[in-house]
């Protein structure tokens, strides 16, 4: 059993920046790749980056520049820098989790509650 925390969500400006954590804790860290989706209401959930435990990252075209995907393997958690962010960026952020594959955009098998984020105009 894997558990995830997500947290560091919040109402920003645009332009502003904000980084968000999720806390792993449960199984072995270090080999899995994690990754961050995101949702908002009546829309399907949206992949937004993916690290793997070798940490080589992917991100989405719609965050390439702005946010990035990192990883702590020591402490158990995953981060995801996002700077000038902008209206279309608030959704819920979730974190993710799976061992390792070759498909690093789905067959997550864990997943947190969620951390939510506004971005003012």
């Amino acid at each position: 059993q894997v558990q995830l925390v997500e947290s560091g969500g919040g109402l920003v400006q645009a332009g502003g920046s904000l980084r968000l954590s999720c806390a792993a804790s449960g199984r072995t860290f270090s080999r899995y790749t994690m990754a961050w989706f995101r949702q908002t209401p009546g829309k399907e959930r949206e992949f937004v980056a993916a690290i793997y435990w070798i940490n080589s990252t992917y991100h989405a075209d719609s965050v390439k520049g702005r946010f990035t995907i990192s990883r702590d393997n020591a402490e158990n958690t995953l981060y995801l820098q996002m700077n000038s962010l902008k209206p279309e960026d608030t959704a819920v952020y979730y974190c993710a989790a799976k061992p390792t594959t070759a498909d690093i955009r789905g067959g997550y098998d864990y997943w947190g509650q969620g951390t939510q984020v506004t971005v003012s105009s």
